[in-house]
């Protein structure tokens, strides 16, 4: 497996992802929400960001070893 493009420890379940970070938010996609389930970890489904709850399943977890799950987004 190849591990996500970039993974963003958080410490809540639901996140937000715009695409935004070291690019102008203008360059990002549109803003989604993703909801943490019990692996511990969402992938978005625009960028391929990992988002890791910290103290969750998969915390301190080699990435590349997690299966990729599709985000279920809304906007």
């Amino acid at each position: 497996m190849i591990p996500p493009s970039e993974l963003i420890r958080v410490t809540t379940p639901r996140v937000a992802c715009d695409g935004a970070g070291e690019i102008a938010p203008a360059l990002g996609h549109p803003r989604v929400w993703l909801q943490i389930d019990e692996h511990g970890y969402v992938d978005c489904g625009y960028c391929d960001r990992r988002f890791v709850l910290i103290g969750g399943p998969a915390d301190g977890v080699d990435p590349a070893t997690l299966r990729d799950i599709p985000s279920g987004a809304s906007v």
